[in-house]
């Protein structure tokens, strides 16, 4: 693995990934700015921006923004998370130049027609309609709404219908000009690319950028409780959460492996306790959800009315119990599983531009493959019981989507834990 990394003059930061075996480039822009940017009476606007830029620039309409890149086999996409917005291409190496120079076109050009933002607006709403037509979409919506209520980061990433229907013109325009700033930027390409050649080309074409700004968020602010939306469906969708650990924090890396030992996989402990020796749900699992000052530990369970009454005490006894009882053959596998994620995930260009562009984002420092892998490595049990006693001591969020005539009060269910 060969990383290199430029910063031009203009602030944008330029990191390269070469893999000279491959015939092809992924490469992309990926903004540090996301739904927790945003002013709540603006809720969306981070995620409409993202679909708005690809929608025409003085020099080319939006249908010949996709064309360009297809006429030569390439594909485009971008996705908008709470903390990041990302705009990508996977082209073959020979097209870097015009990849690059699409990127820069829509990213300091776009033009954002009235008849483009109304088609656009018309899609998101369709998108915001399916969200709450999918309940075990919906369920972490309200899980992170009531969790950081009144905050940006407790807001859904594609905001309201009534917010969308009117999000003008001014506002997209004004978002773009505040946050997409040179300073939060990172272009990143991985593949058959040569890193001098490639800053050349970025120094080029990200002529345009607007000014950096004075920029912040609020700071995250936990503060739990419970959601219950009372559904007619088939299942009953049920999230449990716990305040956790930042990206930066020391026990970042514990905090992941103990998701995997807890609900990360088929040999998971609440895996194999309550669906396969119980068949108390059809799915089960945890994740370790990190911002850059605050964390969450989610468990997540979708199982019928009729087997939560025995569901819900299995599960919080595997929660209880973990402490003091995780083994070494736990902690071997659950690295096992993370390590070869991380090699795996190298077979795939794109997700390694992803990577190293994220870790540059959010570390504000170059980690490659084997400093990954030495701080997975690293973890030991006490570590992972240490921060497990950290996480799972704290206040209690829970939200539940469905059929929830059979689910225990709230309070019975934080006794349940702390008993």
């Amino acid at each position: 693995m060969t990383i290199e990394q430029t910063k031009l003059k203009n602030g944008l930061r330029v990191i390269t990934d070469h893999v000279s075996s491959v015939d092809s480039v992924a490469l992309g822009v990926w903004a540090d700015v996301g739904t927790r940017d945003e002013n709540l009476a603006h809720n969306g606007v981070a995620h409409m921006v993202e679909h708005m830029m690809f929608k025409g620039t003085n020099r080319r309409t939006a249908a010949q923004i996709v064309e360009e890149i297809e006429d030569v086999g390439g594909n485009v996409n971008a996705w908008t998370s709470r903390e990041m917005t990302s705009y990508h291409i996977h082209l073959l190496k020979e097209d870097t130049p015009m990849g690059v120079d699409i990127l820069a076109d829509v990213l300091q050009h776009s033009i954002m027609p009235e008849d483009e933002i109304e088609r656009e607006r018309h899609v998101i709403l369709q998108e915001i309609g399916m969200t709450l037509d999918t309940p075990d979409d919906l369920v972490f919506d309200n899980h992170q709404e009531i969790t950081y209520p009144k905050q940006a980061l407790g807001a859904p990433i594609l905001g309201t219908a009534n917010i969308v229907k009117n999000m003008s013109k001014d506002t997209l325009h004004h978002y773009v000009q505040h946050f997409y700033t040179p300073s939060r930027l990172v272009l990143a390409a991985s593949g058959n690319v040569k890193h001098d050649e490639f800053v050349k080309l970025a120094e080029k074409e990200f002529d345009a950028l607007p000014a950096d700004q004075e920029n912040g968020h609020e700071p995250a602010s936990y503060q739990g409780g419970e959601s219950r939306a009372e559904k007619e469906l088939e299942q009953s969708h049920i999230v449990l959460g716990f305040h956790s650990v930042s990206r930066l924090d020391d026990k970042y890396y514990a905090a992941i492996i103990l998701s995997t030992i807890l609900g990360g996989g088929m040999s998971s402990r609440l895996f194999q306790e309550v669906r396969e020796k119980r068949g108390l749900v059809y799915s089960i699992f945890s994740h370790q959800s990190s911002y850059q000052d605050d964390g969450q530990f989610i468990i997540y369970a979708g199982t019928g009315p009729d087997d939560i009454p025995k569901m819900m005490p299995v599960l919080c006894d595997e929660v209880k119990k973990i402490v003091g009882t995780i083994t070494e053959i736990e902690l071997k596998r659950a690295k096992a599983q993370i390590r070869a994620g991380l090699l795996m995930s190298q077979e795939s260009m794109m997700s390694r531009a992803n990577q190293i562009a994220k870790t540059l984002v959010h570390f504000n420092e170059i980690l490659d493959l084997q400093d990954k892998l030495r701080r997975v490595e690293a973890v030991t049990v006490k570590d992972i019981e240490s921060v497990a006693q950290h996480i799972f001591t704290t206040d209690l969020t829970l939200a539940a989507l469905g059929p929830l005539s059979t689910l225990e009060d709230f309070e019975t269910i934080k006794g349940r834990l702390a008993a």
